[in-house]
């Protein structure tokens, strides 16, 4: 991965995009993965064509707080990584509730084994 990359945890997450914000940076998009028990976010950032990336690695039954109420767009993604990987954001300015992108019919988590899905109502 190309640009800078910097570590933060869930106390400093919200500070330092508000920082990039700040900073005139745009939120491209995020990546997940899975590190054992723990879930990694990688927040990608661009201004004038260089790149930053802010990596999160945390326990995946703990919530993420969410960076939506600095950059809106947000939510798409938060959502997009709480239907698939189960994870929950506290803060989330707007929670499709795990039906942005799974239908009803569904009843396991996609990315993650034997994680089951309540029955949407």
């Amino acid at each position: 991965m190309q640009g800078k990359v910097i570590d933060v945890t869930l106390d400093t997450l919200v500070g330092e995009v508000m920082s990039m914000k700040n900073e005139g940076q745009r939120l491209v998009t995020f990546s997940t993965y899975q590190e054992g028990d723990k879930i990694g976010i990688l927040y990608h950032f661009d201004k004038n064509l260089e790149t930053t990336h802010l990596r999160l690695l945390a326990d995946m039954d703990k919530p993420i707080p969410s960076v939506s109420g600095v950059y809106f767009a947000a939510l798409l993604v938060e959502n997009e990584i709480r239907d698939q990987w189960n994870v929950e954001f506290d803060g989330l300015v707007l929670d499709f509730n795990r039906t942005l992108l799974l239908d009803p019919e569904v009843t396991q988590v996609p990315l993650v084994s034997n994680v089951k899905i309540e029955p949407k109502k």
